[in-house]
């Protein structure tokens, strides 16, 4: 992978076939595609996030970031609130804002279909808390 360290005036693209891996989230996977090492970014990030069919992320929350997510395809569930007891269905065409320090956990409920998300952020590199025992742990 080809990293390109882009500055204040340059305009970056990143190719498909460049996207920067990131670590998973319980079986969710995050490709971002403007980052700090690719692009040079400092205020944003944004990446695509793929949860295989009957799986879902590790119940968690960011502390320095607040985050918006797109839902490109697949239907799932998304928990929030102090113990992931609300649960919103989800499917293509929703936005969700996620603030700083909110619990949540994206969950795909389909048997078949990936559900995708683009995620972008206010933060180059986020921090990520993990909520050890909490939300769905079956997935």
């Amino acid at each position: 992978m080809t990293h390109h360290q882009g500055t204040a005036s340059e305009i970056v693209i990143t190719k498909p076939d460049n996207l920067e891996v990131e670590i998973n989230s319980g079986a969710m996977t995050r490709l971002a595609g403007v980052s700090e090492s690719l692009t040079g970014s400092t205020g944003i990030h944004m990446a695509i996030a793929t949860v295989p069919p009957g799986r879902c992320s590790a119940a968690h929350y960011h502390v320095n970031c607040e985050s918006s997510i797109y839902v490109v395809s697949g239907e799932g569930l998304f928990l929030s609130g102090e113990k992931l007891d609300v649960e919103e269905q989800v499917g293509p065409g929703d936005f969700i804002f996620v603030p700083p320090h909110a619990n949540h956990q994206p969950v795909n409920t389909s048997e078949t279909d990936d559900l995708v998300l683009i995620v972008a952020r206010n933060a180059p590199v986020e921090i990520v808390i993990d909520l050890e025992g909490a939300g769905r742990r079956d997935c």
